[in-house]
């Protein structure tokens, strides 16, 4: 039978494999995008939360081989017995980019793929604010610098635009729902 991870059990296995802390806030801060956005399509906070969590658990270990970034940590999950739909998201997020991962299918997997470069781009959205705060963020702040191209170049913009296609949420809508989750834990991302 498929074992409900707690958020604790994620952190404990999470904190085994990564130990770079802005990683950790990456997985912080997409892990309370996820709890939010399964508020929002009513689902389970702590299933979507794990998920997110735990999307890049195995990166510091497979940044040098990536196609074995996402399979690693389903490995993982899979010898613990974790849920398969948790297992599934974390591949389907490295979609396009990790060679043979599928393309997502569920509202979870869609909602890990689009908000995970999201949480990058807010990040460095905050970091050119005077005060380097997310509470200065806004939706008109991160929208202005979408357009400029230059401006964190290695997000990818087209990987976020799905959330309108596949969740049924325009952008801006996307944007604020991720923002104001980064937000509600802002001095756990040290921002």
């Amino acid at each position: 039978m498929a074992k409900t991870l707690s958020r604790d059990e994620a952190l404990v296995l999470l904190h085994k494999h990564m130990k770079n802390q802005n990683l950790r806030r990456h997985c912080y801060a997409v892990e309370s995008v996820m709890r939010a956005l399964a508020t929002r399509f009513s689902e389970d906070e702590n299933k979507w939360g794990v998920a997110g969590l735990l999307h890049d658990a195995d990166y510091e270990l497979t940044k040098n081989t990536p196609n074995k970034h996402t399979r690693l940590a389903t490995e993982w999950l899979e010898e613990i017995e974790a849920e398969t739909d948790i297992r599934q998201a974390i591949l389907a997020h490295g979609w396009g980019y990790v060679e043979g991962n599928q393309k997502p299918i569920t509202k979870m997997e869609w909602s890990l793929y689009c908000c995970d470069e999201l949480t990058g781009l807010i990040v460095a959205v905050a970091l050119v604010k005077e005060d380097k705060k997310l509470a200065s963020v806004t939706v008109d702040s991160i929208l202005r610098k979408w357009k400029s191209k230059a401006f964190a170049r290695g997000v990818n913009r087209g990987q976020i635009e799905q959330c309108e296609e596949h969740l049924d949420i325009p952008l801006p809508e996307f944007i604020e729902i991720a923002l104001l989750a980064m937000q509600k834990i802002a001095p756990e991302l040290g921002l």
